[in-house]
């Protein structure tokens, strides 16, 4: 809900709790209550004519909007629905009129005033807003040099035309001047040589007749070159301007004009709602109490957006003097029932409706034009203006690009074909096939199980071990085991010590053999023994790689993960990377948000610390404003970031700040807005 939805509501509150004391107490404005009869007062209530207006009166009320007011031809619809605006009745039937019709008409005229002041409020609002980002826009141009240059670049095909424009007219009207006698013989009318070559406003009017020159200009061309030279001679020498400053300096004072303008266009439009919000539909009566002070107040509310509308526009007055334009306006305005002596008091619902409907027709639409003639007069050129030079240049160099790209068809094609093919394999090598493994390890796959070494080649080389050793302890009784003979209690013993890693009977004949080498490798055992020793470093080494094999084992899901990882990551960024570039941008629009809330709050800051207050410690009309359009901006930012709890008290802060308490309360609840909310709009601390 907006700042102008919840102004609407609460004057919409405010018009039911006074129109309605006189419909429920009875036809005594003075609040005494009379006896009345309560069968004519029903039957008045419960005419066609009253219901008919009650209908229109339930249309009207904010409760039936979905947004913050009605729009503008629904407002018109309902108020010719109610026939208020026709033609004025007699005075025999407005005698017969029944004091509870007369009732129920003010309050769809109050129904009425309440939507088109939310609607103009909502226009000011809109027209303030942008602004500030034109303003902005001139502040980046008079910033450096190079954008005053670019500035200047974009905007020189228009100022060239302008100002060929202009000699072409001059040149045409000294031409006219100067053969005039002659033109209005032949083909000239009598207002047309009679007419100046400018019209009331100051501009240079377009020449009339001049389809009639070109038989004349073929005689005389010659002298009609003479004087466009002469015209061009003449501007040089006149625009001094152009002789003294450069081509940039003039795009700099261009643009510092235009700045200036909007500068005072935003503050008049900001002082204008801020009479607006403090002046119009101030209701100073209690609950209690009926008096005729609100029907009056209702005519000088209307006759104030009457005047705001034509006045804001106005940029030569000044901040106070468009206060006291306005408010003079309103004081002397003819079409107040204060000022009109024959007016009869049942016709004032009328005539009060007639002038909501004329400004509804006329007066707004009037001003929105006007509005968006002066925003588009001085705000930042088109985009067609922006953009022209790139435009440009990409037109000159289509031929070249387009024959570049013919030429290099095939190997773009080629790009293109491997990048999706280089895509596609990534995608099944590395993200694919890892999460296959994993299924795999986790249901116990054997196909996926990770394996150093063959399942039975360490047994098969274990046992060789075993045979070598016991065959060795066989074949030399007497070095095993120290007798001629060996039993097979001692056999399985050696065998039982060669499964646990002990060659004792081959190392001690290795030994013996070592001590006279040559004839232990001619005569002796060292050569078997050695080579039994080289089976049992095999036997080892496929012992450690066994242990590493059931490391390996034990830990293989791990080692899927680690495998899918890179692959995941790199999805992962690509998908990240293509969500903030193609999608939602959630994260980088909540960052803007919060940069932007910042911003805001230093502008309310700044709004309140140069504030012009009164000896009540009240802002001006144009400070209070400007602040509600900023509350306006910071509620917006604020909707989707606060929870709703949250929510509710941003909103009571944010009221307290707009509302005019004085200025140390609105600080005081800048300040808390400040501290309380950084959690959500961002370090605003």
């Amino acid at each position: 809900m907006s700042i102008v939805a919840d102004q609407v509501r609460r004057l919409d509150t405010r018009i039911d709790r006074v129109s309605l004391v006189p419909l429920t107490h009875g036809p005594d404005h003075d609040g005494e209550l009379q006896a009345v009869d309560a069968a004519t007062a029903a039957s008045a209530l419960t005419s066609p004519r009253v219901n008919e207006l009650l209908g229109i009166v339930k249309a009207l009320s904010s409760g039936s909007v979905s947004g913050a007011h009605l729009s503008s031809p629904r407002i018109q619809r309902l108020l010719r629905q109610s026939g208020l605006t026709g033609e004025l009745p007699s005075v025999e039937s407005l005698e017969a009129k029944s004091q509870y019709e007369t009732d129920v008409e003010w309050l769809l005229v109050g129904k009425a005033t309440v939507q088109t002041y939310g609607l103009l409020m909502s226009t000011l609002l809109d027209q303030i807003l942008p602004l500030s980002d034109d303003i902005w826009y001139w502040d980046e141009v008079l910033g450096s040099y190079s954008h005053s240059f670019l500035y200047t670049v974009q905007t020189s095909p228009l100022r060239m035309w302008k100002w060929s424009k202009d000699v072409y007219y001059e040149s045409v009207d000294r031409f006219q001047r100067l053969y005039r006698d002659e033109i209005v013989g032949q083909a000239w009318e009598a207002e047309e040589v009679s007419s100046a070559p400018h019209d009331a406003s100051g501009q240079r009017r377009k020449p009339q007749g001049f389809k009639s020159l070109y038989p004349y200009l073929s005689r005389h061309w010659r002298q009609f070159y003479g004087i466009v030279r002469q015209s061009v001679a003449d501007r040089s020498i006149a625009d001094i301007q152009r002789k003294i400053l450069s081509r940039v300096d003039i795009g700099r004072s261009e643009a510092r004009q235009k700045q200036k303008r909007l500068r005072r266009l935003r503050e008049m439009t900001a002082t204008g709602l801020g009479v607006l919000l403090d002046e119009g539909l101030n209701f100073g009566i209690t609950e209690e109490t009926y008096s005729d002070e609100w029907k009056g107040m209702l005519e000088r509310s209307v006759a104030l957006m009457d005047m705001i509308l034509q006045s804001v526009l106005f940029l030569d007055l000044s901040v106070s003097e468009f206060e006291d334009k306005v408010f003079a306006g309103v004081e002397e305005d003819p079409e107040l029932s204060i000022h009109i002596e024959d007016c009869h008091p049942a016709e004032r619902p009328a005539v009060l409706a007639r002038r909501l409907l004329g400004l509804l027709q006329k007066g707004l639409p009037n001003h929105s034009a006007a509005m968006a003639g002066l925003a588009r007069q001085n705000g930042r050129p088109s985009r067609l203006v922006r953009y022209w030079l790139p435009a440009a240049a990409l037109l000159v160099s289509s031929s070249t690009i387009l024959r570049i790209l013919v030429n290099r068809q095939q190997d773009i094609v080629n790009w293109i074909r491997d990048f999706g093919a280089t895509t596609r394999d990534f995608w099944f090598n590395w993200v694919v096939d890892p999460i296959r493994k994993i299924i795999g390890t986790i249901r116990h796959n054997s196909n996926s199980e990770i394996s150093v070494m063959s399942r039975d080649s360490l047994r098969a080389d274990r046992e060789s071990l075993e045979r070598m050793v016991v065959e060795f302890a066989m074949d030399n009784p007497d070095i095993a085991v120290g007798n001629p003979s060996i039993t097979e209690h001692e056999i399985g013993e050696i065998r039982s010590r060669v499964k646990e890693g002990d060659v004792t009977p081959v190392l001690k004949a290795y030994e013996k053999d070592l001590r006279r080498p040559i004839v232990g490798a001619v005569r002796g055992e060292l050569v078997r023994s050695l080579l039994i020793q080289v089976q049992k470093t095999k036997v080892d080494l496929e012992v450690a790689i066994s242990g590493i094999d059931a490391l390996l084992k034990s830990q293989e899901l791990v080692f899927g993960f680690v495998g899918l990882t890179p692959g995941i990551l790199v999805s992962i960024g690509v998908i990240q990377y293509l969500r903030t570039l193609f999608g939602s941008r959630k994260g980088l629009r909540r960052g803007r948000r919060v940069r932007r809330s910042v911003r805001v709050l230093r502008k309310i800051d700044r709004i309140l610390s140069e504030a012009t207050t009164s000896q009540n410690n009240i802002i001006s009309y144009r400070d209070h404003g400007l602040l509600v359009c900023e509350v306006h901006v910071l509620r917006g930012l604020a909707h989707d970031a606060l929870p709703g709890d949250v929510e509710k008290e941003f909103i009571e802060d944010l009221d307290e700040l707009a509302n005019l308490k004085g200025i140390q309360v609105q600080m005081k609840a800048l300040e808390r807005i400040r501290w309380a909310y950084a959690e959500w709009l961002g370090g605003m601390r």
